[in-house]
């Protein structure tokens, strides 16, 4: 039996990697368009530094990414402590975000309303269960200080989007999902916590775990899965179209050859699966268009750390597009995972672009620089000049879910399915983080098995 995967971002590579587990006898071929696997997972030295040109880490809370972590014999590298410290630039000033409700209440980073606000959405009415955006969801349940100052920076973090176009049910369904089962966030966690000491269970609404990496990287995930896969993986090999030849599939490759398979799986964002699908259905490939693609650089500064007036004791920062900078956030780097920066030195990653500024991640390279360095003289007080600097662009980086995209899933789901032996996963669909995609990828290949 054989079987194509288009794509070796994560999803691509892990569901390759889940294939095999299953069903050795499968004759597996991954094809990845650039000379690099790995997406939006893309770990560079340079200089002595360590720059993750993407997705920086993930959360050690969902056991299909720890469990492949361990078959890999990979060793996970959990982020510091200090990391645990989070700051929002907030009334122009870096504000340290309270980790505790004693904590939070005696916090400055909310008027004293805000805060009694925040206690009042135990008394908020309940939704409809209608797909609202996250802001209307916020300001509903929340508040609007607390939503401006709260959830949307952490929406830019995650999504680098804008929660006045974000579904709250498709981007955060535990949250939808407190609201409906419980009525209120606080009532239901309070009731979820008081469940959890009797199984021993954590609980949360939010995404929870610690951060995790590996010493060399995230590229480190990306280079063990190549390693195993071998031969199977095709780097250089840009599929371009798909066609359906009875009931086998015709991939077309850019070099003008062409591969045909009983089974095949596009694990491309989705206005590249678009395209190949045209020529299947027309209906599918105008589904598949419709999700938006914002552009993401990150711009990685290194310094001397005798030259940095800031402790850098924490994480770094996010900001909320009310302060109206042009930068999303700075992580600081060197103080989350060891060995990011050459000793003395530290490295700071600073985010460009997304759902309300895309066009700035678009602009010349040596101007992304720039104006990173003149916000971080604001926010953070630097005022020389990075001894290393390194910008890495994603263009239409990041699917937004916008409200509708459930009734999306199903219009693809429904499509798609009429092709037998025709596949489609990525993080357009359920869920943008590694975990998703690796939890998604496991679940696929264990459909893929029972259908061949």
């Amino acid at each position: 039996m054989r079987l194509i995967i288009i794509g070796g971002g994560i999803s691509g590579l892990s569901l390759a990697y889940f294939l095999l587990e299953k069903k050795p006898s499968l004759d597996i071929t991954v094809l990845e368009s650039e000379k690099k696997a790995g997406g939006k997972i893309w770990t560079d030295r340079a200089d002595g530094f360590l720059c993750e040109g993407g997705v920086n880490g993930f959360l050690d809370n969902r056991p299909k990414t720890l469990e492949l972590i361990s078959r890999l014999s990979l060793a996970p590298l959990r982020s510091s402590d200090t990391a645990r410290k989070r700051f929002i630039f907030s009334g122009g000033k870096l504000r340290r975000l309270p980790e505790s409700p004693v904590s939070f209440f005696a916090s400055n980073l909310l008027s004293l309303p805000g805060r009694l606000r925040i206690i009042w959405e135990m008394f908020a009415p309940k939704g409809g269960g209608n797909d609202e955006t996250l802001a209307d969801f916020a300001r509903r349940r929340l508040g609007s200080e607390a939503y401006e100052k709260l959830i949307d920076p952490m929406a830019s973090g995650i999504f680098a989007g804008d929660p006045e176009k974000m579904s709250l049910k498709s981007c955060f369904p535990k949250v939808y999902n407190l609201e409906q089962t419980y009525g209120s966030l606080i009532r239901g966690m309070l009731k979820l916590q008081k469940e959890a000491k009797k199984t021993g269970k954590k609980v949360g609404a939010g995404p929870g775990g610690v951060l995790t990496s590996f010493s060399d990287g995230m590229g480190a995930l990306i280079y063990t899965l190549s390693s195993f896969l071998g031969d199977r993986m095709r780097t250089g090999s840009r599929a371009v179209a798909v066609d359906r030849k009875d009931d086998r599939y015709i991939v077309h490759i850019s070099d003008s050859t062409y591969i045909e398979t009983d089974t095949v799986v596009l694990a491309t964002p989705a206005f590249e699966t678009s395209e190949m699908v045209r020529e299947i259905d027309r209906n599918l490939s105008s589904t598949l268009s419709d999700i938006y693609y914002p552009s993401i650089s990150v711009v990685c500064l290194g310094y001397k750390r005798n030259r940095i007036v800031n402790s850098l004791d924490g994480f770094g920062f996010l900001i909320p597009s009310r302060e109206g900078r042009k930068i999303l956030g700075t992580l600081w780097d060197s103080s989350i995972f060891p060995n990011r920066a050459p000793e003395g030195y530290v490295l700071l990653r600073s985010m460009l672009g997304g759902a309300r500024k895309s066009e700035l991640a678009e602009q010349d390279e040596n101007k992304q620089v720039q104006l990173v360095m003149d916000e971080l003289r604001d926010i953070m007080g630097i005022d020389v000049q990075p001894d290393f600097a390194k910008v890495y662009v994603h263009k239409k980086g990041i699917p937004q879910y916008f409200p509708g995209h459930e009734k999306r899933l199903e219009t693809i789901t429904g499509i798609s399915g009429r092709f037998k032996g025709m596949y489609i996963t990525g993080n357009a669909y359920r869920g943008i983080g590694v975990n998703d995609c690796i939890e998604n990828s496991y679940k696929l290949a264990e459909r893929i098995v029972q259908e061949i």
